[in-house]
């Protein structure tokens, strides 16, 4: 009965956390002058009303789901990374850079080495921070926002200068189109999903192994829960900390690679999309576990979808959307401290199972 309670517990906290985000929705929907049925139906049923648009979710999942994997590996090590944008950015920039120079490789080559390179350049700007935080105790939330400001910056130049497509008649910064060779084909005729899917849906087994699988994982975890007794224990914090840091940025850096590949073919201005962020937002919606994060990542392409939809078929301004997840991110928080709360959990307890016990 012990277990019962807690799983009760935690349930009804969630389920009132939704109920409260739909409520705080619904007025912020009304402000607006538009029927919350109305809005809420397209939120829901368009992305379920045919595949392609059942895809346009999924190819919205492709980039969240990989971002949130290496947010939940430095978290889990106990370092908060929110630098994956600009990590995102330098992986589009170098994979861009080094796809030219594929393009006369076979794909099966040119692919592999066109993602390998994105990661790179994204655990490099991931590996910054973490020694920073390492060696010199640099808090990781002013270096990551400090290097995300930089990798716009960046970014910026290169798709202006060195990367600008000269053929660009539109006066819109961008590269050329990526060469066949690494471009990441559609699963199906029609549809936007692409083989992205499959690297991100690979890569969550792949963090799960390493983090509840192997001793390296173990001493992440162990890092993340108790900086004191990992090192009483003889665990080298820093090092994982590092390490964490340099697999985040990976993600976010291959994510961007994944993004450019399969669904926008060439760099260019708001390509990120607010991936880096939305991929925090992810992780911890799916609870820092990979079996968390692919449904979480699936509810926030929905979210991501709507803003398209609600542009098209409302008069409700598509920021809503984005006013939501800041929402969903308060509330997420809220949940957490609710659940940790022993005395809370106490009162439940004896509230509701305190005479089934007896």
């Amino acid at each position: 009965m012990k277990l019962n309670h807690k799983i009760i517990f935690k349930v009804s906290v969630i389920l009132i956390a939704i109920l409260v985000a739909l409520l705080v929705g619904a007025v912020m929907i009304l402000a607006t002058g538009e029927s919350v049925f109305k809005t809420y139906s397209i939120i829901i049923s368009m992305p379920f009303s045919n595949f392609r648009t059942f895809s346009e979710v999924l190819v919205r999942m492709i980039p969240l789901t990989i971002i949130a994997l290496g947010i939940c590996v430095s978290s889990r090590c106990g370092i908060n990374n929110i630098g994956a944008e600009g990590q995102m950015a330098m992986g589009i920039i170098a994979t861009t850079a080094v796809a030219f120079a594929l393009s006369s490789f076979p794909r099966v080559i040119a692919i592999p080495i066109a993602i390998l390179v994105g990661a790179i350049a994204g655990g490099i700007w991931g590996f910054i921070p973490g020694i920073l935080k390492a060696k010199l105790d640099v808090s990781e939330l002013l270096s990551t926002v400090m290097l995300n400001y930089a990798a716009a910056q960046f970014y910026a130049f290169m798709i202006r200068v060195p990367l600008i497509d000269p053929n660009e008649k539109t006066g819109t910064p961008m590269s050329a189109r990526l060469p066949e060779s690494t471009v990441l084909h559609k699963l199906f005729k029609g549809a936007a999903v692409h083989q992205g899917i499959i690297l991100a849906l690979v890569l969550a087994l792949v963090v799960y192994i390493l983090l509840w699988k192997t001793s390296w994982g173990y001493k992440m975890r162990a890092s993340g829960a108790s900086q004191r007794a990992a090192k009483y224990g003889g665990i080298n914090v820093s090092r994982y900390l590092i390490i964490a840091m340099i697999i985040s940025g990976a993600c976010a850096g291959m994510a961007g690679s994944v993004e450019l590949m399969g669904n926008q073919g060439r760099a260019m201005e708001g390509i990120t999309g607010g991936y880096g962020f939305s991929g925090i937002v992810v992780a911890l919606f799916g609870g820092l576990h990979p079996a968390g994060i692919i449904p979480a990542a699936f509810f926030f392409g929905i979210l991501l979808y709507a803003q398209v939809n609600l542009q098209i078929l409302t008069s409700v301004p598509p920021n809503l959307v984005e006013a939501l997840q800041g929402l969903i991110i308060l509330i997420i928080v809220a949940v957490q401290m609710i659940i940790s709360n022993k005395y809370l959990e106490e009162k439940f307890r004896k509230k509701f199972f305190s005479r089934k016990e007896a």
